[in-house]
């Protein structure tokens, strides 16, 4: 096995536990909020746990992001999971509860950066100035690639679910947000709305909505 091939699989194990937290947390949170706010749906299907086999979605959890990792050289991984089961009409205020059940998942996942961070600069940036060379490369250093990856992946995952475009989050939280007969034309969208989202990234415009974000909350972590 050549050293390219050693540096993917590498990378695809430092990968893997930052893609399932994330992702994980970030469906349970929209169904927590949902349950909150009147909703049991997901909570009678069994989608409030924190168990991540019951969120993986074949393709989005596991063959998109070995097929990033693959073809970036580790560069860029990305995935998602079965979404969370909602029915907006045991909401007092469907607009209103799909919004906000929308917005928690992207607000989780920068709360799970921020605490990444919290980890990594308090604790095993430390650590790595105490215990000799060969632990620091042998267990911090990994620990601290996982961690890395956890800020940026989470970043990236709430940046691009706020693309306000349904079905994205972003798209439901404008739509909880706007005139209700503009909502309810906004919402026609929502059929076409990946195939949208597709073409705004393979034309590159996606770029010009997302990395914005990303900049903006990489630079809040000071991850560069």
């Amino acid at each position: 096995m050549d050293a390219t091939s050693v540096d993917v699989i590498r990378r695809i194990l430092i990968s893997a536990l930052p893609i399932l937290i994330a992702i994980t947390f970030h469906e349970v949170s929209h169904g927590y909020v949902a349950y909150k706010l009147g909703d049991p749906t997901a909570k009678m299907l069994g989608r409030l746990t924190l168990n991540p086999i019951a969120h993986i979605d074949i393709f989005g959890t596991v063959l998109l992001p070995l097929m990033l990792v693959i073809a970036t050289n580790g560069q860029f991984v990305f995935g998602y999971a079965k979404p969370v089961p909602i029915n907006p009409m045991n909401f007092k205020n469907p607009r209103q509860g799909m919004a906000l059940s929308a917005a928690a998942g992207p607000l989780t996942n920068i709360v799970l950066a921020f605490f990444s961070v919290l980890i990594l600069k308090l604790a095993i940036t430390p650590l790595a100035a105490v215990f000799p060379g060969s632990v620091t490369e042998t267990v911090i250093r990994p620990l601290a690639m996982i961690f890395t990856t956890s800020v940026v992946m989470n970043v990236v995952l709430a940046s691009f679910n706020m693309i306000p475009i349904p079905p994205l989050d972003g798209g439901r939280v404008l739509a909880g947000l706007l005139p209700s007969r503009h909502a309810t034309s906004f919402d026609k969208i929502e059929p076409f709305g990946f195939i949208i989202v597709i073409v705004l990234i393979y034309s590159g415009f996606a770029n010009y909505i997302i990395m914005p974000v990303i900049d903006f909350f990489l630079k809040l972590f000071q991850m560069y």
